[in-house]
């Protein structure tokens, strides 16, 4: 059964906090350096460092069994590991460099994919899949072969993967008389309203608690599911031009207003417990539906709730029905640092941790992610508990999607959560307009940056 996964859960926050940093480091990020690159003969006997964010004690033990598989099947390449490494810190040692600083990164920030690439922090592995025989897109799933590259350049590659769904209280379920997982957002909304019970001015059960302030209710989760298109073939933003964004911002006004309005729906969520402890709303029974990752199965488990735990995906708009199945995918990736002079050593390192079957396997196993590969999604090695492959086949769904890469990294999405936050509140009224000037915004910093 999947347990906690403190890595996960601090993704998003963990994005936001370090992101202006992040991108003000690798505006000026080393190009790499004259003796740096492709030249070293990865036969001989060499030692590379890896750096990693992970820091839990079953993370930690997952990592140690990933890299002593390595040193067996490469005995002459030695890994030297640094954990519980943040964005700051790696970006600082990427634009350093020097013989302590990493060869190989992880990271949880996918948003800062198109800093990586464009900056040249790190290098093209486009060069290193082909010597290698490897075909990225027969390796790893539609969506994560997306957040990994910007512009054609292939700087990072999946390591483990993150997909969101929707998590229901079964018992409640039941005794509001639903029979099944609503697979729209009409039957989401009914359901949502249906299993809503009022006490006072606030709740016994909120059947879904639909403000972005909530826990992994952010813009780019539900948009996911309206397969919007973020930017046109020019660059320029489509926030305000594709009715996908409408359509979500629409939808998610309305379950505020419907389920009591923002004013009180804010004052209940106050009260409520910390995303990441065992108060959580859905564990306790005062939110009856979630929308989360996969992580939360484990969380929720280990909460020892009162009821029982119903796994789905998250719904989909009533005129895409077919699509019912899809989700939003992210997760965590690796790099070779373009100032690195084991460059060589360094991609049998990734090669092995991204695409050897049996290494992701027993990563994700230890890890409790999602596999980042094909044939990983399909291992009869996958140990899981039957609800956990509702995410498996999220992220195995060529429908699934993620939020596409950009220069100046996630500006762009906490741009679009800032006017998202102002139009439930009611603080902005004109939707049509404050796309608008949300989209002028999103391509003056994106213009900035370039």
């Amino acid at each position: 059964m999947p347990e906690a996964i403190p890595s996960t859960a601090r993704k998003t926050a963990f994005a936001l906090t370090v992101l202006a940093s992040s991108l003000a480091l690798l505006t000026t990020a080393c190009t790499g350096q004259s003796d740096s690159g492709a030249n070293d003969d990865a036969t001989k006997d060499t030692t590379i460092n890896f750096w990693h964010a992970w820091s839990a004690p079953n993370e930690v033990k997952a990592v140690t069994s990933l890299v002593d598989g390595f040193e067996k099947a490469h005995p002459n390449i030695h890994v030297n590991v640094v954990g519980n490494m943040t964005d700051d810190k790696i970006n600082q040692a990427l634009r350093s460099g020097g013989s302590k600083a990493p060869d190989v990164i992880s990271s949880f920030t996918t948003n800062n994919v198109g800093k990586f690439c464009s900056s040249g922090a790190l290098v093209d592995l486009n060069p290193f899949f082909e010597k290698s025989g490897i075909d990225p897109q027969t390796t790893f799933p539609k969506t994560m072969n997306e957040y990994t590259q910007f512009d054609g350049d292939r700087c990072t590659v999946p390591l483990l993967g993150d997909a969101y769904g929707l998590y229901y209280n079964k018992t409640a379920f039941q005794k509001a008389g639903i029979a099944h997982p609503p697979k729209t957002w009409s039957e989401f909304e009914a359901d949502a309203k249906k299993l809503t019970i009022e006490k006072g001015d606030g709740y016994q059960q909120l059947g879904f608690m639909p403000d972005y302030h909530g826990w992994e209710t952010t813009t780019e989760h539900y948009f996911a599911q309206f397969a919007p298109t973020y930017f046109d073939k020019d660059g320029k933003s489509n926030l305000a031009k594709d009715p996908a964004f409408t359509k979500g911002f629409e939808l998610q006004k309305r379950l505020v207003d419907e389920l009591g309005g923002f004013k009180r729906l804010e004052k209940y969520r106050s009260t409520l417990g910390d995303e990441w402890g065992a108060k959580h709303p859905f564990h306790t029974g005062q939110v009856a539906m979630q929308l989360d990752g996969e992580w939360r199965l484990g969380m929720a488990e280990d909460a020892k709730p009162a009821f029982d735990i119903g796994v789905a995906p998250l719904p989909v708009p009533d005129d895409q029905a077919d699509q019912y199945g899809k989700g939003y995918i992210t997760g965590t990736i690796a790099g070779i640092a373009a100032n690195s002079h084991k460059q060589n050593a360094a991609w049998e390192f990734v090669k092995y941790i991204t695409t050897d079957t049996d290494a992701v396997v027993g990563f994700a196993n230890g890890i409790h992610n999602v596999p980042s590969t094909l044939a990983a999604l399909k291992s009869p090695k996958l140990k899981y508990d039957p609800r956990f492959k509702t995410f498996l086949d999220i992220a195995a769904d060529p429908q699934s999607t993620t939020t596409p890469a950009s220069i100046n990294g996630g500006v762009y999405l906490v741009t679009i959560q800032q006017f998202g936050y102002d139009y439930e509140s009611g603080k902005v009224t004109d939707l049509k307009a404050g796309l608008r000037k949300t989209a002028a915004q999103i391509d003056t910093d994106i213009a900035q940056a370039e």
